[in-house]
């Protein structure tokens, strides 16, 4: 893939992610809306339908782009980790968009006359297409292509941001320990998210400076 598309690819997904993620944290209260209430989280949604629609499309859609953008970062990857970046990429921004998508096909639909089932079907999702599949497969997946990229890499991405995205990845990956609990845990993966979008952007602009045509 020709290195000005993946670039663009880069910053339209971190910027589509940010974006939607704050007007939803405004709107919604998200992501601290997903400890409330099912009926209270139901009538929120129902209130806000259209904001919670398009912005989590969004969303979902700024999540699938690190597919493609896996695919294009692939030739710059070393051999030995250029398939392992594929798949951890396009898994992670499957296991995402699945997971994020529930709140446009699902939870909207919920919201419109809720009942008992449907707050338990509100429950279900949320614990296994949200916790289970979006956020704790989601974050591993994407600790794991980050680290892919840093590995495997080296001739895109020099010594200092190599380690900046192995600390990124770290810190994302503790939000595997959110449903456990633990303190501090979603801080620091929420941290480790802003720092990621930061090296992202620097990743773009690597890209755009290296002198070759295509990524190799």
């Amino acid at each position: 893939m020709p290195r000005r598309r993946t670039a663009v690819l880069v910053v339209a997904a971190t910027v589509t992610l940010n974006a939607a993620f704050t007007v939803l944290g405004s709107v919604l209260g998200y992501p601290d809306v997903l400890a409330e209430p099912a009926a209270d989280v139901l009538a929120l949604v129902d209130a806000h339908r259209t904001e919670v629609v398009t912005w989590f499309a969004l969303l979902t859609a700024g999540a699938l782009l690190i597919a493609p953008i896996a695919l294009g970062l692939a030739p710059a990857v070393d051999l030995r980790w250029r398939r392992a970046s594929v798949v951890l990429g396009v898994a992670a921004a499957t296991a995402q968009a699945i997971g994020l998508s529930r709140w446009v096909w699902l939870v909207p639909f919920l919201a419109e006359h809720p009942t008992a089932d449907d707050e338990q079907t509100y429950r279900l999702a949320a614990t296994v297409l949200g916790t289970g599949l979006g956020e704790t497969t989601g974050y591993l997946l994407t600790a794991a292509w980050t680290v892919t990229l840093c590995l495997g890499a080296r001739a895109l991405l020099p010594t200092g941001l190599r380690w900046a995205g192995v600390a990124c990845a770290a810190a994302i990956a503790v939000g595997a320990l959110v449903p456990l609990d633990v303190p501090g845990a979603d801080t620091v993966n929420f941290m480790g998210y802003v720092a990621w979008s930061v090296w992202l952007l620097v990743l773009a602009g690597r890209i755009l400076w290296l002198r070759r045509g295509r990524i190799a």
